[in-house]
Order: structure tokens, then C-alpha cells, then sequence
């Protein structure tokens, strides 16, 4: 299956892994790359060193095509955006910030820029800064969300109907009958998050990916709404902060209450109590840890099946 997005990108299948805090490291990049799809570093959670690293391990691995994902308030992006150019790097994907004040220079560098958005009228904004492709990500992902709630099956189609380059669709997407929704509704290609963190080469914790596994569909909540919507499995922490939330709680009160490095001690150290579990709502849906070459595959054949069974 090709599209012209996936041309582009010089990829097989029109599938991106999520660029996520501690668990898309180089091994998991390289795994859907190699799979056909296109791997992203989740440098979110990397400093400049720690992103170089990962690059040359990635680039030593794969001579398929391997991007990075920058959040743009991250104290590092625009050295961690420099490390990328200087390996080499083409496929940028950014997030959480504007995308105006790095996309002239990455497009001077041949770069593809893509920019993830939560609305239409952040979509339009995107296209306008120059941007090659936006990311339409719905309410249902993991992680850090927008402030609109807007729920993927409203998203994606509001987005595509709006701009005239190409939209990634995320948000919820777990499978190949996630993926065809995707399509029909106007993607030219799906990003795909919690999926691909609980496969084998994702980098997060054995301990976190057996508490993804054993999440029921209503057990992933977002919270933080007021200031910094965040998607995660409830714990010991998470019902301490969402009570204080319920209680009127003030955004100083709520920081102190959160403190510092929650989603690495949940994520890539493991601590399932007192650590952030940030997960997508498809979650409760997945009941295994397979190679992400597998998902890929998967995703590829439930695809197919799905859209063979469409009636005529």
C-alpha cells in the first residue's frame, strides 16, 4: 500500500510510530522503519548527548529512513534540532509549540516538516507556517493532549476538509481497522503511539507495559485539564492529583503536588504507583507486547480485511 505521503517520506506503508517520551528510543525507531514504516526518536525526553546517541545507533542500524519528533517548549529543542541536522537527519515531526519559529530553517535544509495539532484552527496555522504535513491528533492519545478535547473521528475529517497538505491521522489508532477509519476520512497516513510502545523494542518498562495490558477502557483518564492535559492510567498518584483537581485546587498547588520527572519514574523506571502512566484510551484494547515489525504487519493485513468488508 502506498500513498503520495509515503512516497515522500520513501517509505512502504503509509504507518509512523509516535515520537514518545522514554519508550521511542533507536531500537524501537529502527524496528518500524525496517518494518516499512517510519520510525520517529521521541527526543521529548533526551538531552543533546543522549539524542546523539540514539542517532548514530539508529543510523548505524537501518539505512531506512529514521525521523525525530521535537517537542517545542522542550528546553533542548532547538539544540536537539541542530544534533538532528548535523546526523543528517530529514524527517522532522514537532509538537507543542509553535511550529513558524523552526520550519524555514529545517526546509532551507531539505528537511520534511510535519507539526502535531489538536483543532482545525491550529491545522491552519500549521499549513500556513509551511509545514509539509500536519498531525491530526484526537483526544483519545496519550500524553500530553490540547485544551479542545476533540475526539479523532471529529478531528480528522474537520482537518482534512481544511487544509491542502497532506494529514496524519493519530489518536486512538491500534490497528488496521483504526488505520482504513483513518484513511476514509481523509489521512494520507496514521501515526501510531501506544501501540508501538508496547511492543518489544519499545524503550519503557517491563513494569509499565504490564500496567498498560492489564488497563481497562476506563481506566486511562485525562487530567490536568485546567493547565496541561495529560492522558495517563490511574494510579496511587494520578487519583491523588485528580482528587486535589476536584477540590479546586490552584495550578501551584497541583505542580507542587506533581513535582518533577513523573513520567520517567512511570515510563522508563517502572514505578507503577507513584509514577505518570501516560497511555492512549486504545490501551484497554491491547493484550499483548509483540515486535513492532509484527504490528506493522498486522496492521497492514487488519487493513485490508477491513476495507475488503466494506459493502460496495
Amino acid at each position: 500500500m502506498s500513498t503520495s505521503l509515503s512516497q515522500c517520506l520513501g517509505i512502504a506503508y503509509p504507518i509512523i510510530s509516535g515520537g514518545m517520551v522514554w519508550a521511542s528510543g533507536w531500537r524501537l525507531a529502527v524496528a518500524v522503519s525496517e518494518a516499512g514504516g517510519l520510525g520517529l526518536l521521541g527526543s521529548g525526553s533526551m538531552t543533546p548527548q543522549v539524542l546523539a546517541h540514539h542517532l548514530e545507533q539508529a543510523l548505524g542500524s537501518t539505512s531506512a529512513p529514521v525521523g525525530i519528533n521535537v517537542p517545542l517548549m522542550h528546553e533542548h529543542a532547538a539544540e536537539n534540532i541542530q544534533v538532528a541536522l548535523d546526523h543528517g537527519i530529514k524527517v522532522f515531526f514537532t509538537s507543542a509549540g509553535s511550529p513558524r519559529q523552526h520550519t524555514e530553517r529545517l526546509k532551507a535544509r531539505g528537511a520534511f516538516v510535519a507539526h502535531v495539532v489538536p483543532s482545525v484552527k491550529l491545522a491552519l496555522k500549521v499549513e500556513a507556517a509551511g509545514c509539509d504535513a500536519v498531525v491530526a491528533e484526537g483526544t483519545e492519545a496519550g500524553g500530553h493532549n490540547g485544551f479542545e478535547e476533540i475526539t479523532s473521528l471529529v478531528l480528522w475529517p474537520a482537518v482534512a476538509s481544511a487544509v491542502r497538505i497532506p494529514v496524519i491521522a493519530a489518536g486512538g489508532i491500534a490497528d488496521g481497522r483504526g488505520m482504513a477509519a483513518a484513511m476514509a476520512l481523509g489521512a494520507s497516513a496514521v501515526q501510531v503511539g501506544t501501540r508501538f510502545a508496547l511492543t518489544k523494542e519499545s524503550s519503557a518498562h517491563e513494569n509499565f507495559k504490564a500496567a498498560a495490558l492489564l488497563a481497562e477502557d476506563t481506566a486511562v483518564k485525562l487530567y490536568l485539564r485546567r493547565f496541561m492535559p495529560t492522558r495517563a492510567i490511574v494510579n496511587d498518584y494520578l487519583g491523588r492529583v485528580m482528587a486535589a483537581e476536584a477540590s479546586g485546587a490552584t495550578t501551584a498547588q497541583l505542580l507542587e503536588l506533581l513535582g518533577r520527572g513523573r513520567a520517567k519514574r512511570g515510563i522508563f523506571e517502572g514505578d507503577v504507583v507513584e509514577g505518570e502512566l501516560e497511555i492512549g484510551q486504545v490501551a484497554g484494547h491491547i493484550d499483548d507486547i509483540p515486535t513492532a515489525a509484527q504490528v506493522v504487519e498486522r496492521m497492514m493485513c487488519g487493513y485490508r480485511e477491513t476495507v475488503a468488508r466494506l459493502p460496495v
